[in-house]
């Protein structure tokens, strides 16, 4: 257990921080606007800006001369009789042991394993591979049309070796993946190359909940979007038009495209890996908590 006796310039600094981070968010909300970047995270995570505005101190952290804290009603928190605020993790842990003991399982898997770089972010492209509506799955035009894309997916192998990449492809890119992808197997196929694998510490955080840090969690929201921006810039979309967000594409089915997909690869990687053990801290305390009771 560490004190903290600033908590309240922390609070106060990491709203801040998370107005900043949603702003775009916020505004387009407010006009019925979307963004098929930025919108993405909130969608597929069930992402709130009010979640990524609350500050946590984190498991182990205890809020002294916090009387006045308004971590006192929120689920999970205890108010001792010296008015020092804390989370009770062995609470947490038993409510939501199963998803710390995945995120823990998951991102063990990644941590000693070397990245993989050869996919050339084509899962975006086997999600439409011979559809009809492919340009509505984003609201978005085809770069190439939908025979220049589907000739990307014939003409290249596909490595995909993420389950929610996978479990999106169209039924005629399934049988051309390299591997069968399930969520039981995730564990044996994730690897710190991947994309969504980098993306997916967000994930991990939000599942920690108040166990997370704040700044942790913002730390994951950020590399997630720079994530989900290299996805899309190498999807088979035209973001740079005014349909899009004004993204320079990466051109994966040409050799330069390949290269810079790769650099990307590598530069998310080297971030989400110090993510990644973090999380992977949070996990331990919480699980270690859990086995109290």
């Amino acid at each position: 257990m560490h004190e903290v006796s600033d908590w309240r310039e922390r609070a106060a600094e990491h709203e801040a921080r998370a107005d900043a981070l949603t702003a775009g968010r916020r505004a387009r909300r407010s006009v019925g606007a979307v963004d098929p970047v930025d919108d993405f995270l909130y969608d597929y995570y069930a992402l709130r800006p009010g979640q990524l505005r609350r500050w946590h101190p984190g498991a182990g952290a205890v809020l002294v001369d916090a009387a006045d804290a308004p971590h006192r009603e929120w689920r999970w928190y205890r108010e001792d009789d010296g008015g020092r605020v804390t989370l009770d993790v062995v609470a947490f842990a038993a409510d939501r042991g199963r998803a710390v003991r995945t995120s823990h399982r998951l991102l063990s898997s990644v941590r000693d394993r070397a990245p993989h770089l050869g996919c050339f972010g084509m899962h975006e492209w086997a999600m439409v591979y011979r559809s009809e509506d492919g340009e509505r799955r984003h609201g978005l035009p085809l770069r190439l049309g939908r025979a220049g894309t589907d000739e990307v997916v014939e003409t290249h192998p596909l490595r995909c070796s993420h389950i929610d990449a996978y479990r999106f492809f169209t039924p005629d890119a399934l049988p051309r993946n390299a591997a069968v992808l399930t969520r039981d197997t995730q564990a044996e196929f994730d690897q710190p190359g991947c994309i969504h694998v980098s993306m997916d510490v967000l994930r991990h955080a939000i599942a920690l909940g108040p166990a997370c840090p704040g700044a942790l969690l913002l730390d994951c929201f950020e590399a997630a979007r720079a994530a989900r921006e290299i996805d899309m810039r190498a999807s088979p979309y035209d973001v740079s038009g005014p349909d899009g967000t004004g993204l320079a594409p990466i051109r994966v089915e040409t050799r330069e495209g390949k290269v810079a997909y790769a650099a990307a690869q590598r530069e998310l990687a080297a971030i989400a890996a110090p993510l990644r053990e973090r999380l992977l801290r949070v996990c331990e305390a919480a699980e270690s908590k859990g086995t109290e009771r």
